[in-house]
């Protein structure tokens, strides 16, 4: 292939980044920033669009991106407000809760005319529902939106920062959603009338909103492909869990990767399971390691 015509896969993830603070130690965060760590790691350009403060915590983020190799060019300085901080509470069954500070530098992303044509190259733009809990960061969104051709919406809700007006709006602007058995539940009783298991319930937002992709993750159980006319479930690599911190954000990059790098669905799937169970067999969401290793454990599942 001539050099002068290869083109680098890009995604632009746009939200949080923040410092997830642990009983124990304070690791980088927040779910599109996870997303981007992993996407980097495929040898995918990723680039983030959020907001930190003039802080020692927000030089201190931008230095770590910076060094994983993810653009921070769209990244706001903000001299009024902080850089975000979560606190992060492991309960039963290695699950996390999250006290999220509010009024982080991150709710005040302002849209930028240059925005627009990142948003316009790339080969995926990511989102989620924590960003849209302010008016300035969900109007660049609901902007950004406009300019995107692939639209990946990772659901992530935290509690109590969503409304069913806004999840609303943003699944009809998705191709792809990903999201969990709870939140599958939750939108369920929110939008249709029955109960329904969770084939029927995928359909019905499928058909409701026109979601061409959706993927269900299951935690120990799998996870469960579906496009409109058929679907395909994969089973969780068997792993030792030190925590869940970040498992999702590392199987939607792993999976989109190899999406955008147009390989098979399957074989998206088996590196996005790879990827989910290695990181929670780790401590925090962006674990170091190598893609061969991950070809390794991906190809043996196969």
């Amino acid at each position: 292939m001539n050099s002068s015509n290869f083109r680098k896969n890009k995604v632009v993830c746009y939200g949080e980044v923040l410092w997830d603070i642990f009983p124990n130690q304070t690791k980088p965060g927040g779910a599109p920033m996870n997303v981007a760590y992993h996407l980097n790691k495929f040898g995918v350009e990723s680039k983030m669009i959020s907001r930190v403060g003039t802080d020692q915590l927000g030089k201190d983020l931008l230095n770590i991106l910076n060094g994983w190799g993810v653009s921070i060019n769209n990244c706001q300085i903000d001299d009024v407000n902080q850089t975000g901080v979560v606190n992060a509470i492991a309960g039963e069954d290695h699950e996390m809760s999250y006290v999220i500070k509010a009024d982080a530098a991150w709710d005040h992303i302002d849209f930028m005319n240059h925005h627009v044509e990142e948003v316009k190259s790339a080969d995926a733009f990511v989102f989620g529902t924590l960003s849209t809990r302010s008016q300035k960061s969900r109007e660049t969104l609901y902007k950004l939106l406009e300019q995107a051709s692939y639209k990946v919406f990772d659901i992530n809700l935290r509690p109590p920062f969503y409304s069913k007006e806004i999840i609303e709006h943003l699944l009809n602007e998705c191709n792809l959603l990903k999201l969990n058995q709870s939140e599958l539940q939750l939108l369920n009783s929110w939008f249709c009338k029955e109960k329904l298991d969770e084939k029927s319930s995928v359909r019905f937002l499928q058909s409701r909103y026109n979601i061409n992709e959706v993927i269900v993750t299951k935690g120990s159980s799998g996870a469960t492909y579906y496009d409109m006319e058929t679907e395909c479930s994969f089973p969780a690599n068997k792993v030792k869990v030190k925590d869940t911190v970040g498992s999702g954000d590392s199987f939607l990059a792993a999976f989109l990767a190899k999406k955008i790098q147009n390989e098979p669905v399957e074989t998206g799937m088996y590196y996005a399971t790879a990827l989910g169970a290695f990181v929670t067999s780790q401590e925090g969401a962006c674990p170091d390691y190598q893609i061969e290793y991950l070809d390794q454990l991906a190809i043996s599942e196969m």
